[in-house]
């Protein structure tokens, strides 16, 4: 067949060369022993010369088949190279650029070729180079990853913001290079800016709202000051008008006088009292106080109160001497509230009952259970309102709306707690918890 003794060409000149070389320096050898061969050894050889001729060829093949492997291994690699989602670069040990996928090139944008040989610290923010520096010089120190947020340039010299993750690598010549990963996180940081700018703006608002809220409470506190002086002459007028021996009608206009002078002269002074806390000027004296005095105490303010209204009134002291850590007025303030309120708003010829228990170590608890009608759960988590009286401002029944406000922040001032129970058509439960004196 024309062209079957011409030799196909080696796809690599060097080993086809060194093959000649052997073959010119073996050939008179082979010669030489083939003339010494019979006819049998001969044939053998020939034979053995094809069936290694044709393990070559296979070998070959196989070879192909793993080139052809690797070729799309390296295309597939590259494919995920190039668009995975964050930037991939490579470094030399003296920072030069040397490798760079597509999305590195997109994020800086400036094209892949012109990135190659150049400096890193020319891409990054001057005023953030430091931070880079510390970061390669940590993961020089300690051999482990490292990662910082900074701010590269663009093409354009625009900034983008960029958390970089930076690990060690070996090079083939022995040197070690870095391996970096960029993702852009400009878009969290721009919303990072704006929610530090929202929480000045909140804290700003916050101290305008204390500083209007001190003026209030400092007003209120010179105002309730002016309006008592006033109305204590008033008061008094009306009840020295009271011993002359009025007429019915005149006893009937000095009973209203003093019915709504008293009425104002507590809100003043709750009033006063409010803003006294809110403007922290209110004093207490924590000290041992006897739980059973200020019981006591209270069941002798209140007694005219509950006979008035035809409600009965049962104390139970605690079974031992009990000293609560506390201001003792201002306890007889708190419970005298809750008292008041459980006689207002009870049922005709209804109970009121105090009662104490200890609650775990070192915590006392007083608790003022009534025969009312009782609050839906809707109601009760209003109670604690300043002014909410959960319409019974309406009524007959007087009060200013803000015992249970006052009474609920001199108890977290002696730190305690307060809080009530109510079912409808039962009545309810007021409680509030003070710690015990030590020792």
């Amino acid at each position: 067949m024309p062209g079957s003794d011409v030799t196909p060409p080696s796809p690599n000149p060097l080993l086809r060369r060194r093959a000649e070389e052997q073959t010119q320096r073996t050939l008179p050898h082979l010669a030489e022993k083939a003339q010494e061969l019979t006819p049998e050894a001969a044939q053998l050889l020939i034979h053995e010369l094809r069936v290694h001729q044709i393990e070559l060829e296979m070998q070959n093949e196989e070879l192909r088949r793993t080139q052809i492997e690797l070729d799309l291994l390296r295309a597939r690699y590259f494919d995920l190279y190039d668009l995975a989602p964050v930037g991939y670069c490579s470094l030399s040990p003296d920072g030069l650029l040397v490798e760079a996928n597509l999305q590195a090139a997109t994020l800086l944008a400036i094209p892949r070729a012109n990135l190659i040989r150049q400096r890193i610290s020319q891409l990054i923010l001057k005023t953030d180079q430091d931070i880079y520096y510390r970061c390669r010089r940590q993961l020089l120190d300690s051999g482990q990853a490292q990662r910082c947020e900074l701010r590269l340039v663009r093409g354009d010299q625009s900034p983008v913001w960029v958390s970089l993750v930076i690990i060690g690598a070996q090079n083939p010549d022995g040197t070690t290079g870095i391996r970096m990963v960029v993702a852009d996180i400009s878009e969290r940081k721009a919303l990072d800016s704006a929610l530090q700018e929202k929480n000045k703006e909140l804290e700003r608002a916050r101290q305008v709202a204390e500083t209007a809220n001190l003026a209030k409470s400092e007003f209120l506190s010179n105002m309730s000051h002016e309006l008592r002086t006033p109305l204590n002459a008033i008061l008094g007028f009306a009840q020295l008008m009271a011993l002359g021996a009025p007429s019915a009608a005149q006893q009937a206009s000095l009973h209203q006088i003093l019915r709504a002078g008293w009425y104002l002269l507590e809100l003043i002074d709750d009033i006063l009292d409010m803003a006294l806390i809110e403007s922290g000027k209110l004093v207490l004296l924590l000290e041992p106080t006897s739980l059973s005095e200020v019981l006591k105490d209270c069941e002798e303010m209140i007694q005219t109160q509950a006979q008035e209204s035809h409600i009965r009134v049962n104390f139970l002291p605690p079974a031992h001497c009990v000293l609560l850590n506390a201001d003792a007025s201002r306890v007889r303030q708190v419970l005298i509230n809750l008292l008041s309120n459980a006689i207002k708003y009870n049922t005709k010829d209804g109970a009121v009952e105090v009662s104490c228990s200890q609650r775990g170590a070192g915590r006392m608890r007083i608790q003022v259970r009534d025969t009312g009608s009782g609050l839906p759960a809707e109601a009760v988590d209003q109670l604690f309102q300043p002014f909410n009286r959960l319409g019974q401002g309406r009524g007959l029944t007087p009060g200013t709306g803000i015992g249970l406000v006052m009474s609920q922040r001199l108890v977290k001032l002696m730190g305690g707690d307060i809080g009530v129970e109510s079912t409808v058509g039962v009545g309810s439960v007021f409680w509030f918890e003070l710690n015990l004196a030590p020792g």
